[in-house]
């Protein structure tokens, strides 16, 4: 697989850095989404294993993260993400199925995504999803604590809370109360808004303490349509795609990919 080709585009607040992996004889794409405070360059293996199984792989970093324009990792609203990636969707074409793969904040948004543009989406795969309800939310109306992120808590494996720690593309500050806020409304949204119509697939680490399973999964069953699978892994944390096990993770996914496809 080649490596990212990295660009810009005019975003809804500055211009954003857009990733795409591409893939000579594709047979669809996968719009990527990640998550809270982090970027898309971390999720090169996630590209690779979604290439090998033919896909051409694009997504922004969102405003305020990794190497977009913005104050670091203020999100007013919600609706600005989702309107660049919109355009990145747009920009790379309607030539083959799409494939919406989103992580923890990321997950969200690609909840809300499927809301809304779900009658241009193959399937959807939400891995760790914020959804029904998330406690940080609560911080907006009161103290926000100034403490590192625990990087424990992203997976069994040390090197990846070690890289994450390390990396200076991750906002490692605070949270920022107006996108708190825009966090609880983007929430609301989802949970008054339509059931997925795309076949969804919801993957769930059983040990995730920063995007707790319980409220996933009631979100997820608020909103989820008839064509829905779901797995919770064992013992996993927050970041499934970079456990212990993410190469069985990955193989679950690109199986519900595959059988998702058109045929023919």
């Amino acid at each position: 697989m080649t490596e990212a080709q990295l660009s810009t585009m005019d975003g809804s607040r500055g211009e954003i850095a857009v990733y795409r992996w591409p893939h000579p004889t594709a047979t669809h794409r996968v719009l990527l989404v990640h998550g809270y405070g982090e970027h898309l360059g971390r999720y090169d293996h996630v590209a690779a294993a979604l290439h090998a199984h033919g896909a051409e792989v694009v997504g922004p970093d969102h405003l305020g993260h990794g190497r977009s324009a913005g104050e670091r990792v203020l999100v007013p609203s919600f609706d600005d993400v989702l309107a660049d990636l919109r355009a990145v969707a747009d920009r790379a074409g309607t030539d083959l199925p799409v494939v919406l793969v989103g992580h923890s904040m990321g997950g969200m948004i690609a909840a809300r995504y499927a809301q809304l543009h779900g009658a241009g989406l193959t399937s959807v795969v939400l891995s760790g999803p914020v959804l029904g309800s998330w406690a940080p939310v609560a911080l907006a109306d009161g103290e926000i604590p100034d403490e590192p992120l625990d990087v424990s808590t992203l997976s069994r494996d040390p090197a990846v809370g070690e890289r994450y720690a390390a990396d200076p593309l991750i906002w490692h500050g605070p949270f920022k109360r107006e996108t708190l806020r825009a966090l609880g409304r983007c929430l609301d949204e989802i949970n008054t808004g339509p059931r997925l119509t795309p076949p969804t697939l919801w993957l769930h680490g059983a040990d995730d303490q920063l995007v707790p399973i319980g409220p996933s999964r009631a979100g997820i069953d608020r909103i989820r349509g008839d064509r829905f699978e779901q797995i919770a892994y064992p013992g996993a944390r927050h970041e499934i795609f970079n456990e212990t096990t993410n190469t069985a993770v990955l193989a679950d996914v690109t199986r519900f990919i595959a059988g998702t496809l058109p045929t023919g």
